[in-house]
């Protein structure tokens, strides 16, 4: 097929994808495909008939940890905190979501390279976070191998802070340190976001885009690519909950760091050390099959010159 003429791009973002080449995935999954190509996200059902069950286990069990009042229908539930990072180290449920196979099953096809789960966030309410594109947070080397899947836990209305998105902003530009004219090895910041901001605003501007908000129905996913300029709208109404799971996934056989900390152009890259939620296995920084990093004696990380070809040694400084 014309998509494994480019193994370094998923394959829903390949420079030759066609959407009428698909004969390995079914009409459902087709249509994903093309969404996901032509928009930047696609919106399905999650893929287990258990879904209802677990997401009152998770408000359960979930909800005690935010210290919100949920019981007073006049509480303002944006006061407290918002987000519990990684619940799947302690809840059940949260890491069936996460490990959901259908959806790894899915994303292989997509992608065309294995996926794995490596990180859950789990919200009570709306986030109200500004446009973004998770591409600065957690990258790939080769790009675009991250994708991320959020799903309602609950009917969402325009008055809870719904999660929006500027469809087709993930064909645009990455917007990295070199493009805006900034360091980031070694740098500090509290909040990784606020360097790009600018730049994300004038693509929007020069490109006449706008959001759109997400009123998903309990059970809904939205899938979206690396690059899709996404976030949280304001939460109009405070005493409403937008219960949520985000999962975010990397696909093997990649470099895997954080852009707003990595100097690309010259080989300064913040790393990350990967385990995949669903089986437990850690997932080593690789480049076209091979280590891409040594463990030094003191285990400092450092790049692996055996066997790999002169333009990545280039990459890495070598």
């Amino acid at each position: 097929m014309r998509d494994t003429v480019f193994p370094g791009a998923p394959r829903i973002e390949s420079p030759v994808f066609a959407g009428d080449t698909l004969e390995d995935l079914n009409e459902d999954e087709k249509s994903v495909a093309r969404d996901l190509n032509a928009n930047g996200f696609a919106v399905i059902d999650f893929p287990d008939p258990e879904i209802d069950a677990r997401i009152e286990r998770i408000k359960r069990n979930l909800g005690p940890r935010f210290k919100i009042p949920f019981d007073d229908p006049k509480a303002d539930k944006t006061r407290f905190e918002r987000r519990i990072q990684d619940a799947w180290q302690f809840d059940a449920d949260v890491r069936a979501i996460a490990s959901n196979q259908a959806m790894l099953d899915l994303l292989q096809k997509l992608y065309g390279r294995s996926a794995f789960p490596f990180q859950t966030l789990n919200f009570p309410v709306g986030t109200q976070q500004a446009v973004h594109s998770d591409a600065v947070h957690f990258s790939s080397l080769p790009e675009r191998f991250m994708c991320g899947v959020w799903l309602a836990m609950e009917d969402v209305s325009p008055e809870a802070g719904p999660l929006f998105y500027v469809k087709g902003s993930h064909s645009w530009p990455i917007v990295t340190n070199s493009l805006i004219g900034r360091r980031g090895y070694g740098s500090e910041l509290k909040s990784a976001q606020d360097p790009f901001a600018d730049a994300w605003q004038e693509l929007c501007e020069t490109h006449g885009a706008s959001s759109e908000p997400f009123l998903a129905r309990k059970g809904q996913a939205l899938i979206w690519t690396a690059n899709l300029l996404h976030g949280g709208s304001r939460q109009s109404d405070p005493t409403l909950t937008r219960w949520s799971q985000v999962t975010h996934y990397f696909f093997d056989d990649c470099i895997y760091y954080t852009p707003a900390f990595s100097d690309e152009s010259i080989g300064k890259l913040q790393s990350r050390e990967m385990v995949a939620i669903h089986d437990g296995q850690p997932r080593p920084n690789r480049y076209l099959g091979e280590a891409a990093f040594d463990i030094g004696a003191q285990g400092e990380r450092r790049p692996k010159r055996k066997g790999i070809n002169g333009s990545f040694r280039r990459l890495l400084g070598l």
